[in-house]
Order: C-alpha cells, then structure tokens, then sequence
C-alpha cells in the first residue's frame, strides 16, 4: 500500500510540475498575462471614461473588432472609435472589471464584466462577457472577438 501511494504522489507531483512548465511557458518572452492586463488596463480606463479615441487607439489600423459572432466586424481604427462612440453615448457611471484566463502565443483571453447606468432611461445595466483578443509585437490588438450576456434592471420610479 505505501508503495502505491508513493507512486500516486510522484504522478501527482511530476504532473503538477509539467503543468506549472505550461503555464510559465505560455508567459513567455512574448505576450503574457501583465501584457494583456496592461492593455486591459488602458481598455477599462477608455470605458470608464467614455473616451472613444482612447479604445481606438489601443488597436492597429487594421483591426477587426466583432462585437456579435452574426454580424461584420467593425474594421479599423476609425470604425471601432465609431462603434465606441455609439454605444458609449448612452452610458454613465461605468465601473469594468477582468481577469486574464489564458495566454497563448499571441493571443490573450480574459473574462470581463461591466456596469453602468443608462443616460436615457436610469436603467442598470450588467454585462457579463468573455474577450479573445489577438496581439501584435508592439501590444496593439489586432483582433478583438467577444461573447457578453445583458441583465438590464428598471430604474426605479
């Protein structure tokens, strides 16, 4: 018996160590979690700021920005500040949160969640949402996908 609890805890530690290999090699000398949470940080402060020039400008020229899976991507610079500047114009009060899931060679995921209050309405509104997000050398995105879940709750009267 202690000769195969021995080797359940060698198979359990030599597996922990080649996952934690895993894990430090997808933060390698490439994109890694501070990256993408610096490039996050900037993304909350656009946000939370209402500053549409602010999320353009963390995204190359090119970039393709897919808000819905059923719909074009907003391309460039200029059609993301657009969009930005769209669904921007009816908010306040904006608070945005992340957590990095994942990195992989040059792509980051990150689970994010906002809230905020409608200018029109005094609605609340939550969302709930995953990123994937695809990075240049230089820490620009180059290709932003993302999936979110809405909860709007009724201002009160």
């Amino acid at each position: 018996m202690k000769h195969a609890i021995r080797k359940l805890t060698f198979v359990f530690g030599a597996a922990s160590l080649l996952l934690s290999g895993i894990a430090l090699a997808a933060d390698g000398p490439g994109l890694t979690r501070d990256k993408v949470a610096a490039w996050l940080e900037v993304y909350e402060e656009a946000w939370e700021t209402l500053d549409a020039d602010k999320a353009a400008a963390l995204f190359t020229e090119d970039a393709t920005y897919r808000d819905n899976p059923y719909a074009d991507p907003y391309q460039g610079r200029r059609g993301i500040r657009e969009y930005w500047t769209m669904v921007t114009s009816d908010q306040r009060d904006v608070d945005f949160s992340y957590e990095v899931l994942s990195v992989s060679g040059n792509t980051g995921i990150a689970h994010w969640h906002s809230e905020f209050t409608q200018k029109s309405s005094g609605s609340g509104v939550v969302l709930d949402g995953i990123f994937v997000l695809e990075f240049t050398p230089d820490s620009l995105c180059r290709t932003l996908k993302e999936w979110w879940h809405l909860q709007v709750n009724p201002a009160e009267e």
